[in-house]
């Protein structure tokens, strides 16, 4: 039982895929890990966020990534298949879904992370401006959001510990008419807009019309947007896959 939500966690076989687990909270599917191949990404959303992550930084170098909200550490254990050696930080509110997973999952050899026990937003003293290449952001769907985890001043103590090359990445689960989403997209733009950077969204093309529930993933970084990134994230799916930037993203977060 975690306690701080009230849950069971659990641990299943996929029955289709040798070595991959599941990860369920309270009874819904929550995290999928392959221990033989990490470097698969199994959840669409989660797959869109480490093709970001492969762009971050040149190929196989190591990268500074905080993961707020660890699951089952899929993030970090693809960042480990795919950049050996990189420093590594997950803040996780329950301590004890970090102990069972990591029971039961192994993380990668020579895997380098620091486990913190604690809320993703207090947590965030303990480290310097610019101490992250790369912040994932995975704690919340919709109506469910904690308010302090989704509020401008939070996303300014984010931006804070990006390094100038950083990426902020934030999941966001939602159900039409996508408001929640929307919120986020506006409050991220302007953060990050008035720091000289920019905002984009991603995820399945159907997402943008506001009428599925589903998972989007908006990408800020404290630069210009590279319009390579958009072309590499259209190619590398999942299909369909659309990446919103400019003006575009500003008539999703306006709702248009």
């Amino acid at each position: 039982m975690l306690r701080g939500i009230g849950a069971h966690a659990e641990l299943d076989e996929d029955a289709f895929n040798d070595g991959a687990w599941i990860l369920s909270i309270g009874g819904a599917q929550q995290s999928h890990v392959n221990l033989v191949h990490p470097e698969e990404i199994f959840y669409e959303y989660l797959r869109r966020i480490g093709n970001v992550l492969d762009l971050a930084g040149p190929p196989g170098a190591p990268l500074r990534v905080l993961h707020l909200g660890a699951g089952a550490l899929t993030l970090a254990r693809y960042v480990q298949a795919t950049r050996p050696g990189s420093p590594q930080t997950a803040v996780e509110l329950e301590r004890e879904l970090l102990d069972y997973v990591l029971a039961y999952l192994p993380l990668p050899e020579g895997t380098v992370l620091d486990t913190v026990t604690g809320d993703a937003r207090a947590e965030l003293e303990r480290f310097g401006p610019g101490s992250f290449d790369a912040v994932v952001l995975d704690v919340f769907a919709g109506a469910d959001a904690p308010e302090h985890l989704a509020d401008s001043g939070y996303y300014q103590e984010l931006l804070e510990l990006l390094s100038e090359r950083g990426v902020l990445l934030v999941n966001v689960g939602d159900d039409p008419p996508l408001a929640f989403a929307r919120r986020q997209a506006k409050a991220l733009a302007a953060v990050f807009g008035a720091a000289g950077g920019e905002v984009a969204a991603l995820g399945d093309a159907s997402m943008f019309t506001g009428r599925h529930p589903g998972n989007i993933v908006l990408a800020a970084v404290p630069y210009s947007w590279p319009a390579d990134w958009t072309q590499s994230l259209l190619q590398a799916g999942p299909h369909p896959a659309a990446v919103l930037t400019g003006a575009d993203l500003d008539a999703f977060a306006a709702g248009r």
